[in-house]
């Protein structure tokens, strides 16, 4: 069967049945038009023939004031966030289990009750008298910090509704429940339905909600990727367990710069800032030794020094190893592959070991450069200058390809006081920091020129 035609007038919008010449409800004449449905199809299945109301449309120059913030006052977590948090916010953070996402949170939400933040904190998967008892480790007994465990969705935001706070933190998001959803809590389902609800809640109210998720043996947020679609900010808080640094990354924010990171150390009273990060990541090098290089990076918008160590050593097997920590094991096979095709230096029978000092994660490419050195020093068993850093993209071809923000890298190690840097030819520099450059164009002249011909 056609779908029923629709006649609608212009002047005052009533809907009529069928066409006339006068308009039965404001009386104007010939203001009476077919309208057409909105989409085809089973009226099940579609739209049909039923229309909306009208939305109001604003062009791109419409002038807006940024979004307030509030400071927590612990800034490396406000640098993660973007400035501060920002009202009617929805945030994820993720890490693997025992990693300190709870006592970072309850950090938090001391620090921004402090602040003059009406704060939530409810707890799906402790009980009050643990929270409780966490805080007081912490010394945060006294903050102004409401508590509450529970599951049950309906039952937490009818609480929230009742007296809305400025800040809920939800530990974690895989242990609520909707009555609605016919599954067990932590299935795709429920924690689908759960995040939109809670996000919802924060639209709506104005109220910031961070949410707690947990992650895959993978290390991926579990449950359905809609829900990082859903919130404003995705956060990761990594780190090795036989290290004390923590990094929380941004890999998503509406609010401010992704792939920023805070740096925290985990200590007997908490989670403890870090603001140069790159002394303490250098803090632990000694004196030069083979397979030891210091790399310059850029993690959001902050340069960061680290050190990057490689073992190379003939191996009892058929088969070599590569054993790669902190890095992608698939760009070291490409680094060993453009080496023995490019530079003549074979790597076949030698087992190679990889590995960024203090458990941080390095995933940009300007580190190829660093890679290949700190290899090569360890084939060779020569120690590269204590003083000098290096940075730069290796491309298939074997030619030095330059990177983005050579200044900002040159002067975080002129800072640290470093004197010499090897860098890739074409590279805008700016400023040098009175650091003494040595630009090479391909890998080959960097191979023959620090460790000889062969």
């Amino acid at each position: 069967m056609g779908k029923t035609a629709s006649f609608t007038c212009t002047a005052c919008g009533a809907v009529h049945s069928k066409w006339s010449g006068r308009c039965d409800a404001c009386g104007e004449w010939n203001t009476i038009v077919e309208e057409a449905p909105l989409s085809a199809g089973p009226a099940s299945k579609s739209l049909g023939t039923k229309r909306g109301n009208a939305i109001a449309l604003s062009d791109l120059s419409t002038a807006e004031a940024p979004p307030p913030r509030t400071m927590s006052g612990m800034a490396e977590l406000d640098r993660v966030l973007g400035g501060g948090l920002v009202p009617g916010s929805a945030t994820l953070v993720g890490g693997d289990p025992g990693i300190g996402k709870s006592t970072l949170l309850l950090q938090a939400a001391a620090r921004f009750a402090q602040a003059g933040l009406k704060t939530v904190y409810v707890s799906g998967e402790e009980a009050s008298a643990q929270v409780r008892m966490r805080a007081q480790r912490l010394g945060l007994g006294d903050a102004p910090v409401k508590l509450a465990t529970a599951t049950a969705l309906r039952d937490i935001i009818t609480t929230l509704d009742r007296d809305t706070p400025q800040l809920v933190m939800i530990d974690s998001i895989q242990t609520m429940w909707a009555d609605n959803v016919d599954s067990a809590p932590g299935s795709v389902a429920q924690v689908r339905a759960a995040a939109h609800e809670l996000v919802t809640f924060a639209k709506r109210k104005g109220c910031s909600v961070v949410l707690v998720g947990h992650v895959t043996k993978e290390g991926q947020i579990a449950g359905p990727r809609v829900v990082e679609h859903m919130v404003d900010s995705v956060l990761y808080f990594e780190g090795e367990r036989g290290h004390q640094f923590r990094i929380l990354r941004a890999v998503k924010n509406r609010f401010g710069p992704a792939d920023e990171i805070g740096v925290f150390e985990m200590t007997g009273a908490g989670l403890a800032e870090v603001p140069n990060p790159s002394a303490l990541f250098l803090s632990g090098r000694g004196d030069p030794s083979p397979g030891s290089v210091v790399f310059a990076g850029i993690e959001g918008t902050r340069p960061v020094l680290v050190e990057m160590q490689a073992l190379v050593a003939p191996t009892p097997h058929s088969q070599p190893r590569r054993a790669v920590v902190g890095w992608d094991g698939a760009r070291l096979a490409m680094i060993l592959a453009v080496l023995e095709a490019r530079c003549a230096v074979p790597f076949a029978g030698l087992d190679v070991y990889l590995n960024v000092a203090g458990g941080i994660r390095i995933s940009e490419p300007a580190a190829d450069l660093a890679v290949a050195a700190a290899l090569l020093s360890a084939r060779e068993d020569t120690a590269l200058p204590a003083d000098c850093v290096l940075f730069g993209e290796i491309s298939l071809s074997g030619a030095l390809r330059p990177v983005s923000q050579t200044e900002n890298r040159l002067k975080e190690a002129a800072k640290l006081g470093f004197s010499s840097a090897i860098i890739p030819a074409g590279g805008k520099t700016g400023g040098t920091g009175g650091l003494s450059l040595q630009r090479m164009g391909d890998l080959t002249s960097f191979v023959g020129e620090i460790f000889g011909a062969g």
